[in-house]
Parts: C-alpha cells; sequence; structure tokens
C-alpha cells in the first residue's frame, strides 16, 4: 500500500468516538479509516490514570499493527491521560487527542476568558482542558463539570425529550449563568445531546464540539505533511470491537448518519497479536502517571458535586 493511502487509525472506549469518525469522514472523504471501540473495558472515564494509559497503548499498538499513518485518539479521558505515553512509545507516528484542538476552539469563542468543561469525571479530575486552553490564554477562567450520566443517556438514544432535559437541567444548575460563555462538550458523547444542552442556555453562550475542529487539525496536518489520500474513490472505513458487536452495531446507528454503509463489525482479542512488550508498557505508563504528578503543583483534585475548577 502506498504510504499515503494508508488508513488513519480512531479509537475510543466504545461509541462516543464515532463523533469523531463521522467528523473525520466528512472532512475527508477520500481517506480509510479504522475505527477501534474497546468496548470490553468501557468506560475509560471512571478508571484510573494508570489504567487509562494501559488501555491506550493496548489498543494503540493493535491499530499500528494496521499499518496507520496517523492516530486519533477519540476520546477525552485518554486524551487527557495517555497522550504522552502513546507518542513516547512510538515517535514516528503522528498522534493527536480531541482535547487540544477543543481547547483551540473555545479560546478562538470565548469573549471574556470564563470557559466550562462538560466531561466525564476522569477528564475533568485531569486538568487536561485547564492546561490546554491557559496555554492559549493565560488569563482564561476555567472550570468543570462532572456528567457521567450523559453517557448512558446518549447511548440508549434519549438525546432529546424529557429524560434528557431533567439530567442536562440539573447538571447544568450547578454552574453560575454568568459565569462562563463558551460551554466545551468534553466528552465525544456530548454532540448528540448539542440541541437539549442548547435549550438551558442563553443564545449568548458559544458551544464548542471538539469532533469538527478535530477533523479541521487532522486535514491541516494531513495537507502540511503530504499523507493525503491521493485516490479519488470514497474511502473505507472498518470498524473494530472488543466485546459486544452487536450492540456497539445498535449503537452506531444513533452516532452516524443513515446513509454510513460500513462492512460487518469484527471482534478483535487486545491480548492477541502485536502489541508492547510487557515491561515497554510498564514503563511509558510510569512515565505518565510521573508526568501527571510533576504537572499537578496543587495537589489531588477536588470534585464538589460534580463541579470543580479545572487546574
Amino acid at each position: 500500500m502506498k504510504k499515503e493511502n494508508r488508513p488513519i487509525g480512531v479509537f475510543d472506549s466504545g461509541v462516543g468516538g464515532l463523533t469523531v469518525l463521522d467528523a473525520l469522514r466528512k472532512a475527508l472523504p477520500v481517506e480509510n479509516f479504522i475505527y477501534l471501540g474497546d468496548t470490553a473495558r468501557l468506560p475509560y472515564g471512571t478508571k484510573s490514570p494508570e489504567t487509562v494509559a494501559r488501555y491506550g497503548l493496548q489498543v494503540a499498538a493493535r491499530l499500528r499493527s494496521e499499518g496507520i499513518k496517523l492516530l486519533v485518539v477519540a476520546c477525552n479521558t485518554a486524551s487527557a491521560l495517555a497522550l504522552p505515553a502513546l507518542r513516547a512509545a512510538w515517535p514516528d507516528l503522528p498522534v493527536m487527542g480531541v482535547i487540544e484542538p477543543g481547547a483551540a476552539a473555545a479560546v478562538a469563542a470565548s469573549r471574556s476568558g470564563r470557559i466550562a468543561v462538560m466531561a466525564t469525571e476522569g477528564t475533568v479530575r485531569s486538568k487536561a482542558y485547564g492546561d490546554a486552553i491557559r496555554k492559549l490564554r493565560p488569563d482564561a477562567d476555567v472550570q468543570g463539570l462532572a456528567c457521567n450520566l450523559l453517557v448512558g443517556v446518549a447511548e440508549e438514544g434519549w438525546s432529546e425529550g424529557p429524560e434528557a432535559e431533567i439530567i442536562v437541567a440539573r447538571y447544568l444548575g450547578k454552574l453560575a449563568p454568568d459565569s462562563f460563555d463558551t460551554l466545551v462538550l468534553g466528552c465525544t458523547h456530548f454532540p448528540l445531546l448539542k440541541q437539549t444542552i442548547r435549550k438551558f442556555l442563553p443564545p449568548s453562550i458559544e458551544i464548542v464540539d471538539s469532533a469538527v475542529t478535530t477533523a479541521k487539525v487532522v486535514a491541516s496536518f494531513l495537507a502540511a505533511n503530504g499523507l493525503q489520500n491521493a485516490g479519488e474513490a470514497s474511502g473505507s472505513t472498518r470498524l473494530l470491537v472488543t466485546d459486544a458487536p452487536d450492540r456497539f452495531r445498535a449503537l452506531a446507528a444513533r452516532f452516524l448518519p443513515a446513509d454510513a454503509d460500513f462492512a460487518a463489525v469484527e471482534t478483535i482479542d487486545l491480548s492477541q497479536g502485536a502489541g508492547l512488550r510487557p515491561r515497554r508498557e510498564a514503563e511509558e505508563v510510569g512515565r505518565i502517571l510521573s508526568d501527571l504528578m510533576a504537572d499537578d503543583d496543587s495537589g489531588a483534585r477536588s470534585v464538589r458535586d460534580g463541579n470543580a475548577a479545572i487546574g
């Protein structure tokens, strides 16, 4: 296979990353994609940093064995906790997460620098959005809102209606209305709830969906580095899961357009095939944990009622 025609690898703990895959396919229609949903071990959002880093290395090793030219971590929790380990493990493989593009879009959208992030508890605790936003705007005031229940709401297909509205209203009620002018959807499930979330926000508040921004960043990177697919026909998409392919297939219909045409969902075993040697994997997990501890000068992050300042 020619270098520029190699597939792009995309992974998430489950189906949420399909919102990112959808945006990528729309922005890059001739590219080939391999999506891996680690459905046997979801959700990542409630796991420890060490566990998320270990899972990310295993999933990325499997995708790398497919000859991918670029890896997109379509999971906010894995982007927050596993990106340094992934980049250290394979310096020759471009790795992109969803947090940095989302942070850039939030900074561009915010007039006041007051930004709120709806995410899972793991992402909120990681302070990754606060760090990424303040690299671009040091005076930004960033607060996080842990919304774990919304993941299940999205997967159940209740993105609109009374069930979703009650839960969304309860979560957003924890934020002072005048404390932010931009809201980041910091979980890949949450774009499905965008219309419901909008109902409970003033029109002046901007909503940032990092999936679209990530797709733009990937497209720019491929063009700048001569890695665009040289073909003219529509690209292919393979869907891999580690468990429950029937459930994944049913849920995928809620995340992808009705005209999406995919081959059968493949079930894989991450304990088989290519991967890091156990010793090297342990070293990379240890490295990311050391980095996290060194960066967190303030110690453990408190999350009161699911709501915390990030960083």
